[in-house]
């Protein structure tokens, strides 16, 4: 098996859901060991400060696992929810089944490689969030999410990127000036 993508076509272990824009498919405070893979759509993590105010934690498009990895891995109840920004198509898999597969040591290799450079990458947004100026945690959306400014509302980004949607608009202004 060459990816991930092959791993969760397997029928052994996993559910395919259609869900509808706004299906909200995993919620805060329970304990899971679920995790989804986009097949088709988008996918939002967030959480909801004491205020009420949603912080995205993720994005998830087509290719993209989108899992709460301390309530996986660690049996904690989980922080995020998670909801369909689009129609979409999810490989729904739990973990535990995962484990107790028949993978081959080659394939539990791939799935561990592939959520550790999720983690990697969740490591690099803290950094940015921590030590870079808001115009180059947008660029670095850019890249990570090419796609995603045509498919997701502006307020959402700016809650991604730690900022007001008024200074994005600031700072994409900015950039289209200097085209």
């Amino acid at each position: 098996m060459e990816s991930i993508r092959e791993i969760l076509n397997l029928d052994t272990f996993v559910v395919v859901k259609k869900a509808k824009r706004g299906t909200i498919i995993q919620r805060a405070g329970v304990n899971t060991s679920l995790g989804y893979y986009v097949r088709k759509g988008l996918l939002r993590s967030y959480t909801i400060d004491e205020k009420g105010k949603e912080h995205i934690f993720m994005f998830a498009s087509e290719g993209w696992l989108i899992v709460d990895i301390e309530s996986q891995e660690f049996h904690h109840s989980t922080e995020l929810y998670i909801d369909c920004l689009e129609d979409s198509e999810v490989v729904i898999f739990d973990r535990k089944d995962i484990n107790a597969s028949n993978l081959t040591k080659i394939q539990l290799e791939r799935i561990n490689d592939l959520l550790s450079r999720r983690i990697a990458a969740l490591q690099r947004r803290v950094i940015l969030l921590l030590s870079a100026t808001a115009k180059e945690r947008y660029i670095a959306f850019l890249e990570t999410y090419p796609d995603l400014p045509n498919r997701v509302p502006q307020r959402m980004i700016a809650s991604y990127l730690g900022i007001t949607p008024q200074a994005l608009s600031t700072i994409r202004g900015k950039m289209a000036g200097k085209n």
